[in-house]
């Protein structure tokens, strides 16, 4: 099998060289480069804003942010489906007295929901609020072991989105756009900086909950961005990545001829056409080569202490959300840009008990509870949360009416999407530790102060990370494109 394909790219390479290829290909390609010449601003293998081309072969070299970063990776911690910031960080004595009541009109006029129809019933919140830490902050009793770490984060208590169904609005608050064939924020970091580690994806994608997000893996994807940025989506049960063992009878010695066969075309084709995708295709043959190597290591957990397994209640060889939060600190800690994850299951309708907001929302709780707080703590004792900045949320938040769908009452107790206010957190990485920014008004259904928009999340993200959000740019059909759009503000009031 090896030969024959080191045989096809020998084959490959003569017509190179041949008076042929010339006459046939070249020529051809001139006609092509006048027209692109013509079209220019739909060259779709434009490279950055300034329209350079890449200085290296290796897409993923590391280059240096826009100004000192405070952070060195990301850790996004997203909750598909989102989550109740009602039951969690926003606490509404108020909204208590009117549990049961009938919502009043004022409040509904104008507005439009998924799913409540008619007049719906307020509900009170389903959880018990305390006071946390120094910083004084509400937590309800669904996050025991996260209440002790709320001095080391920022809680942003207004953040707002213009979409209020799960697939657009996960597309929003990954890639700035709720309309598919944006680059997610991943792959803006990893186009940005490069990566670290040349035997590591510099963005890799961890997922738990039984189901991907309802946008699927385009909040992962690299949009018009050359695909060597998008992420690498690795399991924490079975083989980490799919493929990675080496086929019946081919040897590593066999395997590493073919990728240098493969590639030295590669290499010519790209002299050839310059087009950043043959980049991407040589970086990615030669990275899943070396990642046969480093992968298995660092996503195996059980090297780890006993310790590390209690602090964080994994599961090993299970697909688990606490395994992925101690990946995630491996993978920072092995120099990965931005490490994604993903947990289903935070669509509390009422449509069933797994899903409604007085029991699926506390077991939801629990799953994540222990683990986050252990990332935090375990980032922090290692010195490492001072240069990762961990991001939590989800892609919208939650009505502080019942939901009646359809008009009817729902078996168990469930709240609607809500765009207008919703809770999301920040930490490490020069994030002012036990702050609190944003407010809403006493039954949590309006942002009053401190309005956040999807856009001011990125451009905060990036800030950190050193760069100006407005300058990290790239040319595609006929403009430059940036993560924010043309909005997003950085949110200093979290900053340390």
């Amino acid at each position: 099998m090896s030969e024959k394909i080191i045989h096809e790219a020998n084959e490959r390479a003569a017509k190179y060289f041949s008076r042929r290829h010339f006459l046939q290909d070249c020529i051809t390609g001139l006609g092509a480069t006048a027209l692109g010449s013509l079209l220019g601003g739909c060259n779709i293998f434009s490279g950055s804003g300034s329209g350079e081309m890449p200085q290296s072969l290796n897409p993923l070299e590391p280059r240096a942010p826009h100004f000192p970063a405070r952070a060195k990776s990301v850790i996004y911690l997203h909750m598909a489906g989102a989550p109740s910031q009602l039951e969690l960080f926003d606490y509404k004595p108020e909204l208590q007295k009117l549990h049961n009541q009938l919502c009043p009109p004022s409040i509904l006029e104008g507005k439009k929901f998924a799913f409540i129809r008619g007049v719906p019933k307020m509900l009170g919140p389903q959880a018990v609020f305390s006071q946390h830490g120094e910083s004084r902050a509400w937590v309800s009793d669904h996050l025991p072991h996260f209440s002790k770490m709320v001095d080391d984060v920022s809680f942003l208590k207004a953040v707002q989105t213009d979409q209020f169904n799960h697939g657009p609005a996960q597309l929003f608050m990954h890639t700035g756009s709720a309309r598919l064939g944006r680059p997610s924020i991943g792959s803006w970091v990893t186009y940005g900086l490069g990566s670290e580690n040349s035997n590591l994806p510099g963005f890799v994608v961890l997922t738990s909950g039984g189901k991907t997000p309802d946008a699927g893996k385009s909040v992962w994807g690299s949009g018009f961005l050359p695909s060597v940025y998008q992420g690498v989506q690795c399991r924490s049960k079975g083989d980490p990545v799919l493929y990675i063992t080496d086929p019946e009878g081919m040897d590593r010695d066999m395997r590493y001829q073919s990728i240098h066969a493969i590639n030295e075309v590669n290499k010519l084709e790209y002299e050839a056409f310059q087009d950043p995708e043959i980049l991407s295709r040589i970086s990615q043959y030669e990275l899943a080569y070396k990642m046969q190597i480093s992968v298995p290591g660092v996503m195996d957990i059980n090297d780890e202490p006993e310790y590390i397994h209690q602090l964080y209640g994994t599961q090993p060889g299970k697909e688990a959300f606490a395994n992925n939060c101690l990946l995630a600190r491996k993978l920072v800690e092995k120099g990965v840009r931005f490490v994604q994850l993903f947990d289903w299951g935070w669509d509390t309708h009422g449509t069933g008990e797994d899903l409604s907001i007085d029991y699926g929302l506390r077991n939801k709780s629990r799953e994540i509870d222990k683990p986050i707080s252990a990332l935090l703590l375990d980032l922090k004792q290692r010195g490492l949360l001072d240069e990762t900045l961990v991001v939590w949320g989800g892609e919208f938040g939650r009505t502080p009416m019942q939901e009646n769908r359809d008009g009817k009452e729902m078996p168990y107790l469930g709240r609607d999407h809500h765009v207008e206010a919703f809770t999301m957190w920040m930490a490490g990485a020069g994030i002012r530790k036990g702050g609190s920014w944003g407010e809403t008004d006493e039954i949590g259904f309006a942002a009053v102060k401190g309005k956040v928009a999807v856009h001011d999340i990125h451009a905060t993200i990036l800030q950190q990370m050193g760069f100006d959000h407005e300058k990290l740019t790239y040319q595609f059909q006929g403009r430059p494109f940036r993560l924010t759009d043309v909005g997003g503000h950085v949110i200093h009031e979290i900053l340390g």
